[in-house]
């Protein structure tokens, strides 16, 4: 199993900069795929991961098996983040640009309806987001649709207008299998077996 660290987030929190794009982090993804010459393999993308995992599949499509949609996004060809970034995401980001920095705070757990006991080790993992990521176009021409196996998880507890439209969506096409977790947006902290569950399922 791989879990790639996003360039500036996480352990790589020391590589933020103004010149993080969406790009860079499909490159991220997609770089581990042809660096550890995986093929056959599961991709999954929670929230935000969505984007990178679309754009991730236009360029290794015949090497996934199988794309997961963890509670995620999935953007349209010639979206920007920004189009479907949240009133308060949206808030963030023009105060960070007004201030001339390149990222914007991580908000407390409670926004993702994390439950109240993981709440503190959640925020102490939290590293603020390059907002370059909001800006970027994405280049879709249908590879995720044509991905053999294909599965969207929706959580139930957690609102965003977003997450409904795509889950209604594919839920919609006999192509997708979906599933519902009650919980909050954090599905694999909230409901970890759970989780474990549907992406093997999902393989």
């Amino acid at each position: 199993m791989f879990a790639p660290t996003l360039t500036g987030l996480g352990e790589r929190s020391h590589l933020m900069s103004g010149t993080i794009t969406l790009d860079t982090h499909i490159a991220d993804v997609v770089n581990v795929i042809r660096w550890e010459s995986l093929d056959g393999f599961v991709l999954v993308g929670h929230s935000y991961g969505g984007w990178i995992i679309s754009g991730a599949a236009e360029q290794v499509e015949k090497k996934i098996a199988s794309i997961v949609f963890l509670d995620a996004f999935m953007p349209e060809n010639g979206q920007r983040v920004l189009d479907t970034n949240s009133p308060r995401s949206r808030a963030e980001i023009e105060e960070a640009m007004k201030r001339a920095e390149v990222s914007r705070p991580a908000p407390h757990p409670s926004v993702w309806k994390v439950n109240e006991k993981d709440q503190p080790w959640v925020q102490e993992k939290f590293t603020a987001q390059p907002i370059g990521v909001a800006f970027t176009p994405i280049r879709l021409t249908g590879a995720r649709e044509r991905v053999q196996k294909k599965t969207y998880v929706r959580a139930t507890g957690y609102d965003n207008p977003n997450f409904e439209r795509a889950y209604a969506k594919v839920k919609a096409d006999p192509s997708w299998r979906t599933f519902e977790m009650p919980c909050g947006h954090e599905v694999m902290i909230d409901m970890p077996e759970r989780t474990a569950e549907v992406l093997l399922a999902a393989a």
